[in-house]
């Protein structure tokens, strides 16, 4: 008999050959970055030596407007020592190739969506990461972006890109206008800790997804502006959200949305493959434990699911006027990273993370109620969903300021929040 754990190996080798396949196949139209603006990089035109670009005259990084000068150059496409550029957040000897070539994983840049009531292709207990901007609420079904790891998309009139990447179980999103430029960004086919990095097609820098900093190229050192995010089982975004828009199947690629082309890869007694890591892994827990990291007011910390999921609740008080932080667990949502069928996947559960106070700023503090799916405050004893609104009781038709945050492994948590609070 083959062990579990090889057995789950090797189905993961094979999946992975057939991704890498599918998405290099070349009958898609796939996204080719013509529309790129990048100059031929000649070191002797910038006006720099082999030391990178003077002081005085590096872009600084919390002002978006002084990365608008021209590129020099292409991060992503073998430039990477360029003289012109600022210096690189992390070695470009440490990204790897993940097989696929730029835009083989192909974005969806022209997203076409369906109301709640016209959409039936995803199952109630499906991940969902869902975005709100300006009262436009949208799902993106993880089915889809398991094929695509990045959406570029306009909510509530704000360019955004979504960003799903399965070997770390990360999904984040960021505002894509950066000083005068609108950004759009594409897969560039390598990683970082086995982390997507992406690239933007108007200087081909690229981007760290987990993060979204610019780490090699014209914009290494630039930081796009985080939104809140949240990854739901469909049932609750269609409950919370009866007028939201769901993005389809209707993408312009053949790929076998509702297939999981990662099986077996969340297995926790596994590790992240190999040829993608190239710097050693935090080993306090094991790599693909699985992590709700937190982005608070006072500072970045993590805790395991398993730790979360025992009270449902975690509260955590912030120093000084940061403001105390509350994080719900609550089960009902499947790994689109274990089985074959995405719809099939064993219950994770799903996480919210908020400010702890009513709008008017009162602190409140929370516990999970009897009937496992809501949260009671102690204070009103108002009763709140995992969407951090409140249902019922004095604080009905409220809602808790979100608080960014994701669920991720703990390899790729480790790895770009080294700074955190592991909370234990």
């Amino acid at each position: 008999m083959v062990p579990r754990v090889l057995a789950r190996s090797l189905a993961l080798a094979a999946s992975l050959s057939l991704l890498a396949a599918a998405c290099s196949s070349s009958d898609d139209a796939t996204s080719s970055g013509e529309d790129a603006v990048v100059a031929d990089g000649d070191a002797s035109s910038s006006g720099s030596d082999n030391a990178g670009t003077p002081a005085a005259a590096r872009p600084d990084p919390a002002d978006p407007a002084s990365f608008d000068a021209e590129p020099v150059g292409s991060a992503l496409r073998g430039d990477r020592d360029n003289p012109g550029f600022p210096d690189p957040l992390i070695d470009p000897d440490d990204i790897q190739s993940g097989g696929p070539p730029p835009d083989g994983i192909p974005p969806i840049d022209n997203p076409v969506f369906a109301s709640v009531s016209d959409t039936d292709y995803v199952s109630d207990q499906e991940a969902v990461v869902v975005v709100e901007i300006n009262g436009d609420a949208r799902a993106y079904p993880v089915q889809v972006l398991i094929w695509h790891e990045i959406v570029n998309d306009t909510v509530g009139d704000e360019p955004v890109t979504v960003t799903f990447c399965p070997l770390c179980n990360s999904a984040l999103v960021f505002k894509r206008q950066f000083g005068s430029r609108l950004l759009d960004f594409g897969t560039s086919g390598e990683l970082y800790q086995s982390a997507l990095v992406m690239y933007d097609r108007q200087t081909e820098s690229l981007w760290a997804h987990f993060t979204g900093e610019g780490v090699v190229g014209h914009y290494a050192g630039a930081q796009l502006e985080l939104i809140p995010a949240q990854t739901l089982s469909y049932g609750d975004f269609a409950e919370r959200y009866p007028d939201g828009q769901v993005l389809t199947t209707d993408t312009g690629f053949n790929r076998s949305y509702g297939l999981n082309p990662y099986v077996g890869y969340d297995d926790e007694a596994t590790d992240p493959i190999g040829a993608f890591i190239s710097q050693d892994i935090d080993d306090r827990l094991p790599s693909k434990t699985r992590m709700v990291g937190v982005l608070a007011p006072s500072g970045p910390f993590s805790l395991t699911l398993a730790d979360l999921s025992v009270d449902g609740v975690y509260h955590r008080e912030s120093s000084g006027d940061a403001g105390d932080v509350v994080v719900f667990h609550q089960s009902g949502l499947s790994s689109a990273l274990d089985s074959s069928e995405i719809d099939e996947g064993r219950d994770i559960g799903q996480t919210g993370a908020f400010l702890a106070e009513a709008e008017d700023g009162t602190a409140l503090t929370f516990s999970a109620s009897g009937d496992g799916e809501t949260f009671t405050d102690a204070e009103t004893g108002s009763t709140w969903t995992v969407t951090g609104d409140a249902i019922a009781g004095d604080l009905e038709g409220q809602r808790l300021e979100a608080v960014p945050h994701l669920d991720t492994f703990w390899f790729a948590w480790s790895t770009y929040r080294p700074e955190a609070v592991l909370v234990q």
